[in-house]
Formats: C-alpha cells, sequence, structure tokens
C-alpha cells in the first residue's frame, strides 16, 4: 500500500488495507430476506519503530458476484524527506461460492527515483495477460517466472481478502489455520502461510470495536526473486511476522486490521485507524430485479 523500501514492502506482504461479526442467527436471517453484502471505508497509519512513517486508505465493496477492492497511500513524517513517494493499487473480479477470484490488478509506486507499474489480467487463477514497467531486469541470479508460476494464483490485494469457511462465526480459528495463499505480483510469484496464533480485542478511532483473529504469516518466496539477497533471506527466515483479521459486516471476508512483524532496526505496524464496515441488503423484486 505505501511506497517504502523493497525490505519493507517484503515485509509486509500479507496486507497489503466496522460491525462485530454478525452470529450465525442473523446471517440465516439475512439469507431468507435477500443477499447480504458488505462495504469497507478503512484508514491506515504505519509506523516503524514508534515513528509515523505512512497513511493509507482502503476501499472495499462485495456484492453476491463481484468485489472491487482499492487503495493508495503514502510516506510520511521523517521518511517523507528523505523517501518520499506515494502509491496506489486496485483489483476486481468475482465471488465464486462467497471467494474472491482475481480478475483484474493493478499497481503504481511512485517516488523521487523511480516509477513503478504492474497490471494483471487473470481468468481462473492464470494470468493471461501482464504489464510490468520497468521490465525485470536479467540478472542470472535471478530464480526465472515460467508459465507454471502463473497458474493457480490471486494477486496481492485479493489474497488480502480472507473468506472464513462455514456458515458459524466468521472469526474461527478454521479461518487461517494452516492455510496457504499462492500470490503473484507482476514480479515475484510466493507463498504465504497463515497460522492460527490467538485471539485478541481492539478497537479503532472510528468504527470497529470486537474481536480480531490473530494468525502467524511465513513467507515462501517461489520464483522472480535473488536468492542473495539480504532482504528475501531476513523475511522468509521471519517468523514474527503477524496479521489481525477483522470481518466486512455482511460477509465471511476477513481483511486485515493490523499488520506487524520486526525489523533490524525496530517493529513495523500497519494498522487501522478507521475501520467502517456496514452490510447492505438486497431484496428481489417482484420482476426479479435486485433493489437495496
Amino acid at each position: 500500500m505505501l511506497a517504502l523500501s523493497r525490505h519493507f514492502r517484503l515485509l509486509l506482504i500479507a496486507a497489503a488495507a466496522a460491525i462485530a461479526a454478525m452470529p450465525a442467527a442473523a446471517l440465516a436471517q439475512g439469507k431468507l430476506q435477500g443477499t447480504l453484502q458488505g462495504k469497507l471505508e478503512a484508514h491506515y497509519s504505519m509506523t516503524l519503530a514508534g515513528i509515523p512513517i505512512g497513511k493509507g486508505s482502503w476501499v472495499i465493496d462485495i456484492t453476491d458476484n463481484h468485489y472491487m477492492a482499492a487503495a493508495s497511500g503514502g510516506t510520511s513524517g521523517l521518511l517523507r524527506v528523505f523517501a518520499g513517494g506515494k502509491g496506489s493499487s486496485a483489483a476486481h473480479g468475482t465471488m465464486a461460492a462467497g471467494q474472491p477470484v482475481s480478475s483484474v490488478y493493478t499497481s503504481s509506486i511512485v517516488t523521487s527515483k523511480k516509477n513503478d507499474e504492474v497490471r494483471l489480467t487473470i481468468a481462473n487463477g492464470v494470468v493471461k495477460d501482464e504489464m510490468v514497467n520497468p521490465a525485470i531486469d536479467d540478472d542470472p541470479e535471478r530464480v526465472a517466472i515460467t508459465d507454471e508460476h502463473r497458474k493457480g494464483i490471486l494477486d496481492p490485494m485479493t489474497a488480502s481478502l480472507l473468506r472464513s469457511p462455514g456458515t458459524g462465526d466468521p472469526l474461527s480459528q478454521e479461518a487461517c489455520n494452516n492455510r496457504m495463499v499462492s500470490v503473484f505480483d507482476g514480479r515475484m510469484r510466493y507463498d504465504l502461510q497463515l497460522v492460527f496464533k490467538r485471539m485478541e480485542h481492539v478497537k479503532a478511532g472510528k468504527g470497529y470495536d470486537g474481536p480480531v483473529l490473530v494468525c502467524a504469516v511465513y513467507f515462501t518466496p517461489i520464483a522472480g526473486f535473488i536468492p542473495s539477497r539480504a532482504a528475501i533471506h531476513y523475511v522468509s527466515k521471519l517468523r514474527d511476522i503477524e496479521v489481525w483479521l477483522a470481518p466486512i459486516a455482511g460477509t465471511r471476508v476477513l481483511v486485515p486490521f493490523r499488520v506487524q512483524g520486526p525489523t533490524p532496526i525496530g517493529r513495523v505496524v500497519l494498522e487501522a485507524t478507521e475501520f467502517v464496515a456496514a452490510p447492505i441488503t438486497t431484496h428481489a423484486s417482484a420482476n426479479g430485479q435486485k433493489t437495496q
């Protein structure tokens, strides 16, 4: 979300950016009355060793058939003086059995030194078209990305929308316990493994006040990376990256409320300052059209 060094972006790769989770009885009632959908508007702040370094926003719309997510952010504080930058990313796709499936992903990062743009078109988990500017260099050490690495993937934004299985409380251990997500961002193919750790309670400055699911995130690079680079070694070995997941009301989708992890110079934290989510109920009219 934020235009930081590649090291920090790798560290926060699990993220990325309300109302308490609806109980099963309310979900069942909603299904009888109409299709439940949800929308999230959130704002985030990022700190390094307690020092503010960035801000961002995230908007997500989920319907019964489609989803859209868009995020933007930039550096702030002292980091803005030394390495100013801004970035944005967006994704949209379909909902298949309640699970987000990538269709189009775009990302743009602008700093004082360079611009970086990515656009992916994806169908059934397979990358059909891609634009990466500047192009990936031909460093002989880089692990080549093959066609096989472009199959069975999610884009980074869609990967941050985690559907909770079952019909009970979305904030259950099963939502993230030993789940593997295959991600392709146009430059790198990697796996994220989620492991349940504990439950916490959070309160945003505006919006959500309730429980969150805390999961460990383990990062495994697959292709597109240079094995000798220190940042890759460092992040691959980390066992202290956490993502705190909160629900988008009216759906079974969980998204990051907080992401945190260690760095050589202090802990980096991305956390929601505002997290306003609301269900949207649609009803079928007499002529079969859906209305809100």
